[in-house]
C-alpha cells in the first residue's frame, strides 16, 4: 500500500507539473478537490478507486499509470502473478492485481480485481471510446449498464463501452474474482 500511495504522490505531482497545471486547475479538470489532490500528492491520502478513475480521466490517462510503474516493452515472455500484484491501492475493499499495466502501443492495460461479498461500485463514464471487457474466473457478479444489471458467473464475459454509467456489486457470499481488460482508443 505504502509504494502504491508514493507512486501515486509522484505520478500525480509529475503529471501536473509537465501540463503546467496548478492544483485550482487539476481540480477543474478531475472534480477532486483542491485539498484531496495536495493530500494525495504529499502521500497523506489512500483515494477510493472512484477518485483515481476520476483523476485518471480528467489527465487523460490510464488508472494503472497511477497505480504502477509503466510496462516495459514488449519483448521477451514475462509471467505475472497476480497473488504477488494483489492489493488494495485505496480505500475500500476491493483487490486489485495490474497483471500488465498500460502499454500505448498495444492501447489497453489489464486487471484482476476481487469484489468482496456485499460490494458495490458505481463507475462513472471513461473517456469517450473506452471499452471495457470483463471475465469472471471465479463466484459470480454483476455488471451495470444502461442501469441494467447483467448477471455473469464464473466463465462468462461481457463486452461494453465504457465511456457511460456503469457498476459492479457482487450480491453473493463469497468474493467474485474477474479479469478486467480496459481497451483506450488510439489518439
Amino acid at each position: 500500500m505504502e509504494d502504491t500511495r508514493h507512486h501515486l504522490a509522484d505520478t500525480l505531482r509529475q503529471m501536473r507539473r509537465q501540463r503546467g497545471w496548478s492544483l485550482d486547475v487539476a481540480a477543474e479538470r478531475t472534480g477532486v478537490s483542491k485539498a484531496m489532490l495536495g493530500q494525495i500528492e504529499r502521500g497523506e491520502s489512500s483515494p477510493t478507486v472512484a477518485t483515481l478513475w476520476k483523476i485518471a480521466g480528467g489527465f487523460e490517462t490510464s488508472l494503472s499509470s497511477l497505480l504502477v510503474p509503466p510496462a516495459p516493452p514488449c519483448g521477451e515472455p514475462e509471467v505475472r502473478r497476480a497473488e504477488a500484484l494483489r492489493r488494495r491501492p485505496a480505500d475500500g475493499e476491493m483487490l486489485v492485481a495490474p497483471l500488465f499495466p498500460f502499454d500505448p502501443h498495444l492501447g489497453f492495460e489489464l486487471f484482476e480485481l476481487t469484489l468482496p461479498p456485499g460490494y458495490l461500485r458505481h463507475s462513472e463514464p471513461h473517456e469517450p471510446g473506452v471499452t471495457e471487457h470483463v471475465l469472471v474466473v471465479a463466484g459470480q457478479m454483476q455488471v451495470c449498464i444502461d442501469d441494467r444489471w447483467i448477471d455473469l458467473a464464473a466463465g462468462e464475459a461481457i463486452r461494453f463501452a465504457a465511456d457511460r454509467p456503469h457498476g459492479y456489486r457482487n450480491e453473493a457470499r463469497e468474493p467474485a474474482v474477474f479479469h478486467n481488460l480496459i481497451h483506450y482508443p488510439r489518439p
